[in-house]
C-alpha cells in the first residue's frame, strides 16, 4: 500500500512500518529488524524508519520506536546521546587562509580525538591536562553520577572527566563548512565517549538477563527490554538521562574548543545567527496521537515543527541545516545523516585509497588508508536521502566542508 511520501509495509503479529525511503536503497535485513521490532508488544502505533535506515544491533539505525511501558536498551544503543551541533560564524571563505592544513592541525591539537597522544595535552583520545573550562562543565555533571556509580560500581573505572570535551573515533568528526553565501561554519559529531558506551553494554545486559529470568522468548535477544515500574528500567532511565547530557555538554565543550582555534587560526569573528544542539541516539517521553509515549530515535533526529536539527552527509558531501516540518506520522522525526550504503568491512575491501583521495577533492582532511572506511561512497547519496524525507524537514542552509578532523 502507497501513500504520499512514504510506503507501509505490513508485519504479520506486529505493527506496520512507515518508511520514508523512496530513491534510497533498503537491505533486506534491515527489513528484517524493523519486522523484529514492529512485533514487540509494546510497540504504539507503528514504527517510522528514515531514508538513512541500515542494519544495526537489535533494532535499525535510522529508526523511530514509540513503545509504552518498556525501553530497549540495544535500540538506544551504547554511544548514548551521539548527535551534533553547528553554528554559524561572522567568518566568510576569503577570511581562511588559502592553506588550511594549519587550520585542521590546530584544530586536531585542541581537541583529543581518535587514538591520537598531544605530548602534554591529549592521551590517545582523552585529556592529560584538561583546560579549566572542560573542569568546571564536569563538576556540573560529577554528583549524579556519583549517585550512578554507587549501584552499578562496574562504571567507576571509565573517568568520563577525561574524556570530556573529546571526539572520539569512527565516524565522528569536527568540520569546518560554508554555506552558499559563503558564510564560515562550524560543525562537529560525537556522543557520551566510554562512559556512554559502558552504560549501555551494563543495561543490555541486564535486559537480556531480565527476559531469561521470565522465559521471555525474542525474535533477537539484542531486543531485550526493561518494563517501566521495575528498578531496572528506572535505573536506566536515570544512568541514560545523564548520559544524554553528558554527549550534550562534550559537544559544548569541543565547539568551544574549535572555535578558540579558529579565533587564534584566522581572526577574531562573532557568532551567527543559528545554533543547533541535538542528539540522535537517545529516548525521551513525548505525546504524540494524544498520548504520552516513550520514543527512542536511533539515529534519527526530533524534527517538531519549527525546530531545527543538523543532517550530516558523508566527509565529502554536503550536509543540512534544516527546520523540523512536525510530521505526526514520522513522530516528529528525521534522518541523522546520509546513512551506510555498505559496513566498514565492505568499504575497506571495495574502495582504494585513490578512490578515497578523490572522493575528498578539495577538502582538508585525513587521506589514509584508516579512514577509507569513512569514505564518501560507503554512504547512501545524501541528496536522494533529502528527497525522500522532503515531508519531514524543510532545508534552511547547505553546507559543504572545507576542513574534517576525524578520529
Amino acid at each position: 500500500m502507497r501513500f504520499e511520501h512514504y510506503d507501509v509495509m505490513d508485519v504479520e503479529d506486529g505493527r506496520h512500518v512507515k518508511l520514508w525511503t523512496r530513491g534510497v536503497p533498503v537491505e533486506d535485513a534491515a527489513r528484517k529488524q524493523l519486522a523484529n521490532t514492529a512485533k514487540m508488544p509494546f510497540i504504539f502505533k507503528h514504527v517510522a524508519a528514515m531514508p538513512d535506515v541500515h542494519v544495526g544491533i537489535g533494532a535499525t539505525v535510522g529508526s523511530v520506536i514509540a513503545t509504552k511501558g518498556a525501553i530497549i536498551p540495544a535500540a538506544v544503543g551504547v554511544d548514548i546521546g551521539c548527535g551534533m551541533m553547528a553554528v554559524q560564524t561572522t567568518l566568510t571563505a576569503s577570511d581562511l587562509p588559502e592553506s588550511l592544513a594549519s587550520l585542521r592541525t590546530r584544530i586536531e591539537r585542541a581537541v583529543p580525538h581518535g587514538f591520537v597522544s598531544t605530548q602534554g595535552r591529549a592521551r590517545k583520545g582523552e585529556w592529560e591536562n584538561a583546560p579549566a573550562s572542560v573542569t568546571t562543565r564536569w563538576t556540573g555533571l560529577a554528583d549524579r553520577l556519583t549517585k550512578i556509580e554507587a549501584k552499578y560500581p562496574r562504571l567507576k573505572p571509565k573517568a568520563p572527566q577525561k574524556q570530556l570535551g573529546t571526539l572520539g573515533g569512527g565516524n565522528h568528526f569536527i568540520e569546518i563548512c560554508l554555506d552558499t553565501e559563503q558564510t564560515v561554519w562550524v560543525m562537529l559529531h560525537s556522543g557520551s565517549r566510554g562512559i556512554g558506551n559502558l552504560i549501555g553494554q551494563t543495561f543490555i545486559e541486564l535486559a537480556r538477563k531480565d527476559m531469561q529470568r521470565h522465559f521471555i522468548n525474542l525474535p533477537d535477544r539484542d531486543l531485550a527490554y526493561l518494563v517501566e515500574g521495575t528498578q531496572h528500567f528506572d535505573d536506566y532511565v536515570e544512568a541514560m538521562s545523564w548520559a544524554q547530557d553528558y554527549a550534550a555538554e562534550n559537544r559544548r565543550a569541543m565547539m568551544d574548543s574549535v572555535l578558540r582555534a579558529l579565533r587564534e587560526e584566522v581572526k577574531p569573528f562573532a557568532m551567527g545567527a543559528v545554533a543547533a544542539n541535538c542528539h540522535h541516539n537517545y529516548t525521551t517521553k513525548e505525546t504524540h496521537f494524544g498520548e504520552e509515549v516513550l520514543v527512542t530515535r536511533k539515529g534519527a533526529v526530533r524534527a517538531g515543527r519549527g525546530e531545527l536539527g543538523i543532517i550530516p552527509g558523508s566527509m565529502g558531501a554536503r550536509s543540512y541545516i534544516v527546520r523540523g516540518l512536525g510530521n505526526p506520522d514520522s513522530f516528529e522525526s528525521c534522518s541523522h545523516g546520509a546513512g551506510r550504503v555498505m559496513s566498514r568491512t565492505a568499504a575497506r575491501k571495495h574502495f582504494s585509497l585513490a578512490d578515497h583521495v578523490a572522493a575528498t577533492a578539495g577538502v582538508e582532511c585525513r587521506k589514509d588508508a584508516e579512514v577509507i572506511d569513512e569514505t564518501p561512497a560507503a554512504y547512501k547519496d545524501i541528496d536522494a536521502v533529502m528527497e525522500a524525507q522532503r515531508d519531514l524537514v524543510e532545508i534552511v542552509h547547505t553546507l559543504k566542508q572545507v576542513v574534517c578532523v576525524k578520529g
